[in-house]
């Protein structure tokens, strides 16, 4: 293997650290029985917190995903059409 395809393989197992610590954070509870007390900006800021977590976690998932399919030399087909959910079904009327 070269190089860069070890590094690649060290930075995907990076990646796979980084999501497991994210997920702890989305696990977390917000509100805990010492502070029961929390004002709604705060419980609003951790809502924030676990749902940017959780977002970092898949695109991360996604770009691993993407990586290891190129290293494994797998083709993947992209949709490249703009057209929406119900345009792709439509029949055209003549």
């Amino acid at each position: 293997m070269s190089k860069i395809t070890d590094l690649k393989r060290r930075i995907i197992d990076s990646g796979y650290k980084a999501v497991e610590e994210l997920i702890k954070v989305a696990e977390e509870k917000i509100v805990t029985h010492l502070e029961d007390d929390l004002s709604a900006d705060k419980l609003k800021t951790a809502a924030a917190a676990k749902k940017l977590a959780i977002l970092d976690a898949f695109e991360i998932l996604k770009r691993i995903e993407d990586e290891q399919n190129i290293l494994e030399g797998v083709v993947v087909e992209k949709n490249t059409s703009n057209k929406g959910f119900a345009e792709k079904f439509a029949t055209k009327i003549k």
